[in-house]
């Protein structure tokens, strides 16, 4: 069993696991009364505020081997869950790849936070102001069931993180690039040569009660890419904020395949965000301010995809 430090009546007993395995069981034998911790950033702020209470086994992931870097992979670039989020900021792939990831990061939290926090922790909070920039970029998470080291994508995992009453033991994050590493030459040169006719665009918007340093109201990402004739080959619409659950809106991206962008199109978004995003209202913003944040958001960047 890993290295453990004792705590007092006032303080947890911190558990250092050094491997996937070793935290899992830990987990298992305290159950209710642990947690698993990264850089605790978030956590934090909950017990300082009273939101949760604090457990009496803190889980410390991060003396977990193979965790802690970043690095390319058969799927695309692997991101281990120990990262700090200023690490995943300023990586040079990440920033050419990926840059609504970039973007989302940099508006999270200070400097100092970024350093402590993690994109594992971000993740797993399933309320992370990174999540719908990931979801735009059909991100994947790799995580550990007890048994063996399981593979979904993003989305699924937020769908079912309601559903689940014990908390899951993220591994990887993976990003997969635009273009196949796996393809032949001939198949890489038809593929170039389709993206060459159309525009690509995306966009990330964090939308706070001030300009910096702020819990979120609103986080949006939308993605894809248009035809000559300004017709939607393909999309990704991914919404958050507050302590909502970050979600795609599949339902809608499915209804604007093969349609063009129109002032009708733009229309249908607007009114379709609208019925299908679910923001929870608190003393910060309403249910329908952030509806209405939202659509305005996403048809605004689809006007300017089609006309800029």
């Amino acid at each position: 069993m890993g290295m453990n430090v004792q705590g007092t009546k006032s303080s947890p007993q911190v558990w250092y696991p050094q491997t996937a395995a070793e935290a899992w069981r830990l987990k298992k034998s305290y159950g209710t009364e642990s947690v698993y911790i990264s850089g605790g950033t978030l956590l934090r702020t909950q017990w300082e505020s009273g939101v949760a209470a604090m457990p009496k086994h803190l889980i410390d992931l991060s003396a977990i081997r193979g965790l802690g870097e970043i690095r390319i992979g058969e799927a695309g670039l692997v991101i281990g869950g120990q990262v700090s989020l200023e690490a995943c900021r300023t990586h040079p792939i990440i920033q050419r790849h990926f840059p609504m990831f970039t973007e989302a990061l940099r508006l999270t939290a200070a400097p100092s936070i970024r350093r402590l926090g993690t994109i594992g922790g971000n993740i797993a909070s399933n309320i992370g102001d990174s999540l719908p920039a990931l979801l735009g970029y059909n991100a994947h998470v790799v995580w550990y069931n007890g048994m063996e080291d399981l593979q979904i994508t993003l989305s699924e995992w937020l769908k079912i993180a309601g559903m689940l009453h014990t908390e899951r033991l993220l591994l990887q994050i993976q990003l997969p690039f635009q273009v196949d590493k796996t393809l032949d030459g001939h198949e890489v040169e038809h593929l170039l040569a389709v993206n060459s006719k159309t525009k690509r665009f995306s966009a990330y918007h964090k939308v706070g009660r001030r300009e910096a340093f702020t819990p979120s109201v609103v986080t949006v990402s939308v993605s894809g890419s248009l035809s000559e004739k300004m017709e939607v080959n393909e999309i990704r619409i991914a919404l958050g904020g507050g302590q909502m659950i970050a979600q795609r809106l599949e339902e809608l991206e499915q209804e604007l395949l093969g349609e063009v962008v129109d002032a009708q199109l733009l229309r249908h978004v607007y009114n379709r965000i609208m019925q299908l995003y679910k923001p929870r209202e608190d003393l910060f913003a309403s249910a329908s301010y952030r509806k209405t944040t939202a659509a305005h958001l996403i048809t605004a960047e689809l006007w300017k995809a089609a006309h800029q």
